[in-house]
């Protein structure tokens, strides 16, 4: 695992809160000429392509985006609303030379962000972060009138990302006779992921589908799951596709109202692989990752190995072994012979498949697997890295592991921004799970 230190470069590209660095103009202009520098060093003629959610600092950001890179000299290709994997899809298609997507996910409209795709759409290294870092600290090179880069608009990015989403699924299936509550938190996806169900026949009910520059993941999409739940029984719904504001996370809804999260959901597209007779040697999930859904894989034989969490770990691991499956509880999932990134449009379509081949709802599908309560706590410690030397917790650990054996599983794990040691419990019995936390929790903060 890469331990390179960065300043500005978190997990997940660079965010931060607006109109404060570096979420502002003079810095976002400074990183999109450090990058356009790096390019030019690679290539004469580079092609930038950047995509944005519907914050409405996305206009400011983006006019910072443009300039730093034409300064620089590199031509920049701009999409306009589109989903995060519909820039990494659209930088392999137009043969471009790095994708860039300025969102903050699903974090309220305050904050943004900045993330980039190499040419194969695939986020790029921590390595080459610390190179433009690097080249943040060195004295911009402008370039002369006759050597600045140009700039044009994709005015069918969004059609083209929708026939390739739509390419995902089988000619010889429909949605037809199925009622959707389509999400999309009113972001990145708010014209786009209607279209794709509706094209493939079914009928949709919009939610989130409105953004007015302030209201991403206001409330509704993947993090804000109450509202799909409402509008699916509300509209007696097949079910419901809850995306985040850049739509790479998914969450789903049965016509109950139950909720799927990405930890099922993960499981659904292992079991269909199986189903079908692909080889599926293991599946990658995070430390977080519902200890119900390692047991039922287990039983299919299907190994699960643990990243840390987040979606660029998993896809690290994925990549180490030559796996294509992978995906954490907040709904990122990887399908990698599908897509480079996590895509939630594509992981809904993939999971309708799975019920549609079976003839099976999301409830069947899931019948036998059965998520163990989960306690989390967190504890105020002084030295939260330094927990292994609290005598008294790690005695209790060692008993309470033994206590749970296979059927239970505990994870503590200290802040890396706060002074809180974070301790999660699983067992089959909520009451156990959280007496067991509850007593790592006061072992803890003695």
């Amino acid at each position: 695992m890469s331990t390179i230190k960065r300043q500005y470069f978190g997990t997940d590209g660079i965010r931060g809160t607006v109109g404060q660095e570096p979420m502002t103009p003079d810095f976002v202009l400074r990183l999109a000429h450090a990058v356009g520098s790096l390019l030019k060093q690679q290539e004469s003629h580079p092609l930038v392509l950047i995509g944005k959610d519907t914050r409405i600092s996305g206009y400011m950001l983006e006019s910072a985006l443009e300039a730093g890179f034409n300064s620089a000299g590199v031509d920049v290709l701009l999409l306009g609303p589109i989903p995060t994997p519909g820039v990494a899809y659209l930088t392999r298609a137009q043969r471009a030379s790095l994708g860039v997507v300025i969102s903050a996910s699903h974090n309220p409209h305050p904050d943004n962000g900045i993330k980039f795709f190499d040419a194969s759409g695939n986020k790029l290294s921590e390595s080459w972060e610390s190179q433009v870092e690097a080249m943040l600290s060195t004295a911009p090179v402008w370039a002369s009138s006759m050597n600045l880069g140009k700039t044009k608009r994709l005015d069918d990015a969004a059609g083209r990302y929708i026939e390739f989403c739509k390419s995902m699924f089988p000619t010889q299936l429909t949605l037809k006779g199925l009622k959707l509550v389509v999400d999309a938190a009113h972001g990145a996806a708010y014209q786009i992921a209607p279209k794709v169900f509706q094209e493939l026949g079914a009928e949709v009910v919009t939610l989130g589908c409105q953004p007015d520059g302030l209201n991403i993941n206001l409330n509704v999409g993947a993090t804000h799951t109450d509202a799909v739940v409402e509008q699916v029984k509300a509209h007696q719904g097949d079910l419901g596709i809850a995306l985040d504001g850049d739509a790479d996370r998914l969450m789903m809804v049965g016509p109950t109202g139950r909720l799927f999260n990405g930890d099922e959901l993960l499981y659904v597209l292992a079991d269909d692989r199986l189903n079908r007779g692909d080889a599926l040697p293991g599946v990658v999930g995070t430390l977080m990752t519902n200890m119900a859904i390692e047991l039922a894989l287990q039983k299919r034989g299907v190994a699960l190995v643990r990243s840390q969490v987040g979606d660029r770990y998993v896809l690290e691991a994925l990549e180490q072994r030559g796996w294509i499956l992978g995906g954490e509880g907040s709904g990122h999932l990887l399908s990698l012979d599908k897509q480079t990134t996590g895509d939630g449009i594509v992981s809904a379509l993939l999971v309708l498949q799975a019920c549609m081949r079976q003839h099976k709802t999301l409830e069947q599908l899931l019948e036998t697997v059965s998520l163990f309560p989960q306690v989390l706590l967190n504890v105020k410690v002084q030295a939260p890295k330094e927990w292994a030397h609290n005598h008294e917790l790690t005695s209790a650990l060692k008993a309470y592991e033994s206590e749970l054996g296979v059927q239970g599983r505990i994870l503590i794990r200290p802040s890396g921004t706060e002074p809180l040691l974070r301790i999660m419990v699983e067992a089959q019995d909520m009451s156990q799970a959280q007496a067991v936390a509850q007593s790592l929790a006061v072992a803890a903060g003695n």
